[in-house]
């Protein structure tokens, strides 16, 4: 865990120079924005969603703060969003307090992104940040380019969960309710210097009546109701490229496949990060930067960015490299037309219909491939892919 040891969970120094934090008024309330950079004219900004027991310093910087991510963050505003009451030295909310839903946290950021002057984003989100994100972009698709989903979990909570989650809070064991979600048992019983920086944040900088709340919020949330594409039958499920993120030893594995089973498998990727538990921005921050950048590169932008120091590792080690191929483009206004790539199978391409006359050229990567076995029970229908790494 050397990168998580060198980035303290909040006091690295962002890389983007120009950071103004504000308190958003919105439709449901105050919360709390920081925006890195400037935006620029119709390229969307990075907008990130932490978990429950997080804020976006403890869940982020580690990750934009890792070297790799500023060459994209070069390219990119990055708007961090603080769900109410979780920011660093918040007060508690006065008596009566209604805590946002999870529906109305994602009606919030409508009045973000026009405080901010932004027309569309790229999403990134974990846990509950990650659900929230996904909710915002089935009732907004077209504020949203694409969306990078870690550990998300698209199902009601379960009641034998609802039932623990009333225990967690009669034993006053609330922190350790929020590690158990956050990190796999694994993790838990091996990794004690990152388990025991993360708990002491949660009891010594989280405000515990907020974060009381914002948990039951996660913990009452709805189904996103879902359901992969039929042709002919028009279904719930999101319009843009995703990218799902989840460790090989993250407790939220079977959440992601099975969110994973039920999107578009042309626009979706799954990427199970090796030796990696419920935090991988933090743990493998080289990996996710370098996955990133595809995704960005694979909507249209940043097609002429250098190779990444983990990839050039890989190029220079000789290691086995699969592509990334399809065929899709899209036109922007105002920046002409960018040719765009997409997620393929293997080694082979995949052209995409219904974007119109969208274009799309291939990028290759270094990221090897592998048949999703959530598609492989029916042979007939699209595969969506699962990158591991």
């Amino acid at each position: 865990m050397s990168e998580f040891q060198d980035a303290h969970l909040a006091e690295v120094k962002p890389l983007v120079e120009k950071e103004e934090e504000q308190d958003v008024e919105t439709v449901h309330g105050s919360v709390r924005v920081t925006m890195c950079g400037t935006p620029r004219g119709n390229r969307p900004a990075i907008l990130t969603y932490h978990d429950i027991g997080l804020n976006h310093k403890t869940c982020f910087n580690p990750l934009f703060n890792f070297e790799d991510m500023q060459e994209i963050t070069q390219h990119f505003a990055v708007c961090h969003v603080d769900a109410p009451g979780q920011q660093d030295g918040a007060p508690s909310f006065q008596t009566g307090y209604v805590y946002p839903s999870m529906d109305q946290l994602a009606e919030m950021i409508p009045g973000i992104l026009k405080q901010f002057g932004l027309k569309t984003i790229i999403g990134m989100g974990t846990g509950a940040g990650a659900y929230i994100l996904t909710r915002f972009a089935l009732n907004h698709a077209e504020m949203v380019e694409g969306l990078v989903l870690i550990n998300v979990n698209p199902c009601a909570e379960g009641w034998m969960d609802w039932a623990a989650t009333k225990i967690s809070g009669w034993t006053n064991a609330l922190p350790d309710m929020v590690i158990s979600h956050l990190f796999g048992k694994e993790e838990i019983h091996s990794n004690h210097d990152l388990i025991h920086t993360y708990r002491q944040h949660i009891i010594n900088d989280m405000n515990q009546t907020n974060l009381h709340l914002f948990v039951n919020s996660y913990n009452s949330r709805r189904d996103l109701e879902i359901e992969r594409p039929v042709p002919g039958v028009n279904v719930v499920t999101l319009q843009c490229p995703v990218l799902l993120v989840v460790g090989d030893s993250s407790p939220a594995v079977d959440a992601v496949v099975e969110c994973n089973s039920k999107l578009d498998p042309t626009r979706t990727t799954l990427l199970k990060m090796a030796d990696c538990g419920g935090l991988p921005q933090v743990s493998q921050p080289a990996k996710l930067a370098e996955a990133f950048k595809y995704f960005v590169q694979g909507m249209g932008y940043m097609p002429s960015a250098s190779m990444t120091r983990l990839m050039r590792s890989r190029t220079a080690s000789g290691s086995s490299v699969t592509s990334l191929e399809g065929q899709r483009s899209r036109s922007h206004t105002g920046e002409g037309t960018r040719s765009r790539s997409h997620t393929g199978e293997g080694t082979r391409s995949r052209s995409h219909t219904g974007d119109g006359s969208r274009n799309r050229s291939h990028t290759d990567t270094r990221i090897e491939l592998t048949p999703n076995s959530a598609s492989n029970a029916e042979q007939s229908s699209p595969k969506s892919m699962e990158v591991s790494c």
